[in-house]
């Protein structure tokens, strides 16, 4: 499949070059887990065949909060590097400082405008120019269930809350953990962002969107503090500092029933062997299904000379290739960044996925998420950050949270 990638006038005559005199781009990233790196590297040897030398600076940590750190490091210092994997408002807040570079040149002539939704578009673009190329469109209000767990405790996938309840107690009664979950602050959040989107999409889009203070700090935003209350005490007593990939291999392993997580997690699951439907299941959260939170991880490009820039503009072209997309997603349990890709070579949970997307985004009901920055600024999430763990840790009582939430997002602003 990847030969197909220098398929393309365009493309062609833009790496000519660069075969010629070995391109090189350094990229920061935050892909590590076996899932993530498997897909990035169909990215990196798709650019070294067209002789674009790739300098890999992996930074740890799913959220991308130690990526960012280390970014900031190297601005500071005048040496950025060529391309960064950034999400929503972190891509805003760069564009705002005026170091980032320009992709308007292939991004017209490819007539990206055309097939990436608005939605990325909003941080793919600054003043008018595209100073991003969006890799996917990751959704994370997913549930991944071991089949086999779940055909012991009668085979019922929950459609609402009470359901998901009584199926979390059937796992704690077999003996496993009935939800595999990673103590992080944006891992935490994930499952907030679902909790809030299951209680209705007004109550979502004025609460994490609109940051209504009424929203934040209401009755019901306390219905979503208890739930997450009663979540908590279906997690095992090691969670607290747990990467991501290790609580899906909790589920892949048979050690715990459920993961609440974004769609990256199926990569985990096929990479160890897993087929949808076989071995694991994959559904929206309970009472979310028509709506979709997403997050879109985005290739930045920051201002580089000349010669670097056309190993850059190189790098953009081949992520909005839509055979790329269609590998590349395939391999990452993302669906493509682009409208015009088709869903032939996608498993059942990518076919639901892009399926699930389009009817969201059709409906209105397409959110950015809260818990990966899509939804408001970088400020304002750490501080909803701060008052999610605090709570799930026992820290902050649910009649407390609300309060706290409102006015720790008030400060923020």
């Amino acid at each position: 499949m990847l030969t197909k990638l220098a398929a393309g006038a365009a493309l062609i005559a833009l790496t000519t070059g660069a075969a010629k005199t070995a391109d090189n781009v350094e990229v920061l990233h935050w892909w590590t887990s076996g899932g993530e790196a498997a897909a990035l590297e169909v990215l990196k040897k798709d650019l070294e065949s067209k002789g674009v030398a790739w300098s890999d600076m992996p930074v740890a940590g799913g959220g991308g909060e130690a990526a960012m750190t280390a970014l900031r490091a190297r601005v500071t210092a005048g040496n950025p590097p060529t391309a960064v994997q950034a999400l929503g408002f972190d891509i805003t807040d760069w564009a705002n400082q005026g170091v980032v570079g320009d992709l308007s040149e292939i991004a017209t002539a490819e007539g990206w405008d055309k097939v990436i939704p608005t939605a990325l578009q909003n941080f793919s673009k600054h003043d008018g120019k595209w100073i991003a190329a969006p890799v996917n469109v990751h959704s994370t209000n997913w549930v991944w269930i071991s089949k086999k767990a779940l055909d012991a405790a009668g085979g019922k996938e929950p459609q609402n809350w009470d359901e998901l309840i009584a199926l979390l107690d059937k796992f704690k009664e077999s003996g496993i953990t009935p939800v595999a979950h990673g103590g992080q602050p944006w891992q935490d959040a994930t499952i907030f962002d679902a909790v809030v989107l299951s209680l209705g999409n007004d109550f979502y889009k004025a609460s994490m969107v609109d940051l209504d203070p009424a929203a934040l700090g209401g009755d019901k935003m306390k219905e979503a503090f208890g739930r997450m209350e009663k979540l908590r005490s279906y997690v095992d007593d090691n969670f607290s500092g747990r990467d991501w990939n290790l609580a899906s291999a909790m589920v892949i392993e048979g050690k715990a029933g459920l993961q609440f997580m974004g769609d990256w997690a199926k990569g985990e699951f096929l990479k160890a062997g897993q087929k949808p439907g076989t071995d694991f299941v994959c559904i929206r959260f309970p009472g979310t299904q028509g709506a979709v939170t997403f997050n879109s991880d985005q290739f930045m490009m920051f201002k580089v000379g000349e010669d670097s820039k056309k190993a850059q503009l190189a790098m953009a072209s081949a992520i909005e290739n839509p055979v790329f997309q269609s590998a590349f997603n395939v391999v990452k349990g993302s669906v493509p960044a682009r409208t015009d890709v088709p869903n032939t070579d996608f498993d059942d949970c990518g076919k639901k996925g892009m399926a699930d997307l389009a009817e969201a985004n059709t409906n209105g009901s397409l959110f950015g998420s809260m818990a990966h920055g899509h939804s408001a600024p970088a400020a304002v999430k750490n501080a909803m950050y701060d008052v999610i763990t605090r709570h799930f840790n026992g820290d902050l009582s649910t009649d407390e949270a609300p309060a706290e939430l409102a006015a720790a997002v008030a400060a923020a602003q």
